[in-house]
């Protein structure tokens, strides 16, 4: 375990460790911890591109999956896995902001011509929207790796190592998440012909 991490969460574990109504939920939140930390920093490394804001990324994390453990049935499901990278990615983007704001050029304005639409990006906002609503029709067990290597960002392996499959298996899943929503899109109207 990365020391610096353990310091950094230690602090706020033990406040968080005070308020556990129960030794299951302890527990999950260990095993949470344990099993999960080493994927959550490196997708938080991903995003901030520096080491100590990961690591504050996921310390962050840790808070929100604190919170929302009741939300967490079986730690070892594709849909725990998910749940908590998306956790981590919120946490980063919202620390990436953070930097970006404070980045800003000393009288505030940004300038006008840096091409940014916003109709361009409401409008892409919107389709994302859409889509991942399609994405939510799939089969869990297409989902997941479809989701972790699209949204995430993670290699077939690591995928493989995640959801307990093969590489081949991840390929195989990946290719039919991939085909079925071209049904999809084409049912709702987003793909037109064969």
């Amino acid at each position: 375990m990365n020391l610096r991490l353990f310091s950094l969460f230690k602090e706020k574990r033990m406040f968080i460790f005070l308020a556990f109504v129960t030794e299951d939920d302890r527990l999950k939140f260990e095993r949470l911890f344990e099993k999960y930390q080493k994927l959550l920093l490196h997708k938080a490394y991903g995003i901030l591109r520096d080491y100590a804001l990961a690591e504050d990324a996921v310390s962050e994390a840790y808070i929100r999956i604190y919170r929302n453990l009741n939300k967490i049935d079986d730690i070892d499901s594709h849909r725990t896995v998910s749940f908590l990278v998306i956790i981590v990615k919120n946490s980063s983007l919202t620390i990436l902001e953070k930097q970006k704001k404070y980045s800003l050029p000393e009288d505030g304005l940004e300038d006008e011509s840096d091409g940014y639409d916003m109709e361009e990006t409401v409008l892409s906002a919107a389709l994302t929207c859409d889509m991942l609503k399609l994405v939510d029709n799939l089969k869990e067990e297409l989902r997941a790796p479809f989701l972790l290597k699209y949204a995430h960002d993670l290699p077939h392996r690591e995928i493989a190592s995640l959801l307990h499959i093969s590489e081949n298996n991840v390929t195989v899943r990946i290719h039919r998440a991939k085909s079925k929503l071209v049904e999809l899109f084409r049912e709702a109207g987003y793909v037109y012909g064969k």
